[in-house]
């Protein structure tokens, strides 16, 4: 009789021992609960303000400013600085409002964006439709009238080519969505070389393609972070539909592209010695921690965490420090 307790009591407990199991897993997997629509106004404008994606914002104007200080051989105009800025603020809220619009179905379905306004049905998507091109318009009219109708139009056209190109064509149909859609974020540049100078030149062109050529790589080791959310959605990003080999590889091609045209500014621009100087060694700090990548993988350990976020963080770094040098380096001379 003894027995035959003892062994009803183990059966039991791992029955119940499954149950929790079966219930923390769903508790885990299940999608974050809807939010309420905000109750006050200063929740509503917060809610309004997580549609620009303030964030992205503050890494696109760290390539702004230091462009114009180069346009301008020294400290730009205060009153055109502080408008481009202003305004160039306004032309990127609005391309990240209306992307949250058309992948409004799609950030429901990610961890890492199941919390934006519209995925928590805190906004309507009318209103954000309306808030993105009442942003659009602001940021065009004001460019225009306060600095010259070219950067006016480079701001235009990177809300339309990041919303129509980006979003609406390339990022749901091709694994080289980023490469190209990528083309969106390096209009800052332009933009605020534009605004001083009212022209284009070589030297924003450079710059145009170290942006271009840093960003696959960037965003590549954030979707290998979040590769499952990626393909939950049937986003075609690379680490999705390719090995992490391939990945890697690719990223390390583009980062040395990175590196390289960083360097070709020095003889396009004319720069003193530091700024090459700088861009040498923050290159090489890149390009090491994306080999680093590499050698993990070779390592041949099952299970070997790659640790791509540690490239993707240290990526934002490099490129907010480069451009600090391209500030500061008309200063120097």
């Amino acid at each position: 009789m003894r027995f035959r307790s003892n062994q009803r009591l183990r059966v039991d407990s791992a029955r119940a021992g499954s149950a929790l199991t079966v219930l923390t897993n769903r508790q885990t997997t299940a999608p974050a609960p809807a939010a309420e629509p905000p109750r006050t106004i200063g929740m509503l404008v917060k809610a309004y303000i997580a549609l620009t994606k303030p964030r992205i914002i503050e890494l696109l104007l760290i390539t702004t400013l230091p462009v114009m200080f180069l346009a301008a051989g020294g400290l730009p105009p205060l009153w055109t600085s502080v408008s481009v800025m202003v305004f160039g603020t306004l032309s990127a809220g609005s391309a990240n409002a209306l992307n949250c619009y058309v992948d409004r179905d799609i950030d429901q379905k990610m961890r890492r964006t199941r919390r934006r306004p519209l995925a928590r049905h805190q906004v309507s998507p009318t209103g954000a439709l309306v808030f993105g091109i009442v942003l659009g318009v602001l940021s065009l009219v004001g460019l225009w009238l306060t600095t010259n109708w070219l950067a006016a139009m480079l701001s235009t056209g990177a809300i339309l080519f990041y919303v129509i190109v980006y979003s609406m064509i390339l990022k749901r149909r091709t694994a080289q969505n980023i490469v190209w859609g990528g083309i969106a974020g390096c209009m800052p540049v332009m933009i605020g070389w534009a605004g001083i100078t009212g022209r284009l030149d070589w030297a924003p062109l450079v710059l145009f393609g170290v942006v271009f050529f840093w960003t696959p790589p960037h965003t590549w080791t954030l979707a290998m972070r979040y590769k499952e959310d990626y393909a939950a959605a049937e986003v075609p990003m690379l680490p999705v539909v390719a090995t992490e080999r391939r990945v890697i590889l690719e990223s390390i091609a583009y980062t040395w592209a990175t590196v390289l045209c960083s360097l070709a500014l020095w003889p396009v621009a004319g720069t003193t010695l530091f700024y090459p100087i700088a861009a040498g060694v923050l290159g090489a700090m890149c390009l090491w921690e994306v080999h680093r990548l590499l050698a993990r993988l070779n390592s041949g350990k099952s299970g070997v965490d790659l640790r791509p976020m540690r490239f993707f963080h240290w990526s934002n770094a490099y490129l907010a420090l480069l451009f600090l040098a391209v500030a500061i380096d008309p200063l120097l001379s």
